[in-house]
């Protein structure tokens, strides 16, 4: 039986998978645009994988400049099944320390001018979104970072910011008093279009710092930051290679059915530009 491809959105510091065999080069173009970068396909632990750093190689595109839509409907065109994403994040707890995994289960988001569906014209659809992250992908991970030398913290919410700059004082106090766990600037609208797209999505993020709120530490430094990153690159490889075995060859979460019953827009009104732009999503539900 063909197991379904993973997917992994490598996030700064993380621009290659040393660890993939028969490495292939693969550009995508998309009816929302061009990715990122060139898709890097290959095997790992016996998976097929497709690879896609976020930002590109060089870290060139800005969290705000990002084309999300591209980037996912790539991984999808490419027969892409479950996406790890991996994210560098500051930590808006005491007890989530810089070098820690967190493998958060819920978003909250403060971003302001991205485009967050594929459904933005001729075609309704509303897909539930309550649990954003896949459960069934998040325990994969799980044990797999379990496996490795760093602390895990299982489940909490990640904030998305807009970016690129950090957080002022207030604001870092202010999200704290929200309850969230981690900050960020780019799981959202990555985590929704995924969803749009059932794509299994889960996140593998990377404490680097306190943002500014922890009286005792130093406020965020881009170059410690950055250092932090390098070292923990062979960590963010080692879970991915550790979860590529243990997850599932087929699919039965709410994640790979998401649009069936999510379209409103009646069949006959859709129309044929937007059947043949939107048809590697929607075309199943249109059949018959």
């Amino acid at each position: 039986m063909q197991k379904g491809k993973i997917g992994v959105i490598g996030g700064s510091g993380l621009y290659a998978m040393s660890r993939l065999e028969n490495v292939q080069e693969v550009q995508v173009e998309t009816p929302f645009g061009t990715p990122s970068d060139a898709y890097i396909t290959g095997t790992l632990q016996g998976r097929d994988m497709v690879f896609l750093p976020r930002h590109g190689r060089g870290h060139r595109l800005a969290p705000s400049a990002l084309n999300f839509r591209a980037n996912i409907y790539g991984l999808k065109q490419l027969g892409v099944e479950w996406v790890l994403s991996v994210s560098a994040v500051g930590s808006m707890r005491e007890d989530i320390h810089p070098g820690d995994l967190v493998l958060p289960d819920q978003f909250f988001d403060r971003t302001r001018s991205r485009v967050s569906t594929f459904f933005d014209r001729d075609v309704v659809v509303h897909v539930a979104f309550a649990d954003p992250v896949c459960s069934v992908l998040a325990r994969a991970m799980h044990e797999a970072a379990t496996q490795t030398s760093a602390t895990v913290h299982v489940g909490g919410t990640y904030l998305c910011i807009e970016g690129p700059q950090f957080s002022t004082r207030a604001e870092s106090n202010i999200y704290r008093q929200w309850g969230v766990d981690v900050i960020g600037m780019t799981n959202l609208p990555e985590a929704r279009l995924a969803r749009e797209a059932e794509l299994c999505y889960a996140t593998l993020a990377l404490a680097t710092d306190y943002d500014c709120w922890h009286e005792s530490a130093s406020d965020v430094d881009i170059k410690a930051i950055l250092d932090l990153l390098q070292r923990n690159v062979e960590l963010a490889q080692e879970v991915i290679e550790r979860t590529a075995p243990q997850v599932p060859s087929t699919r039965s979460c709410p994640c790979s059915t998401a649009l069936q019953q999510a379209i409103i827009t009646a069949p006959e009104m859709i129309p044929d530009a937007a059947k043949e732009r939107l048809g590697l999503l929607i075309g199943p539900y249109l059949k018959g």
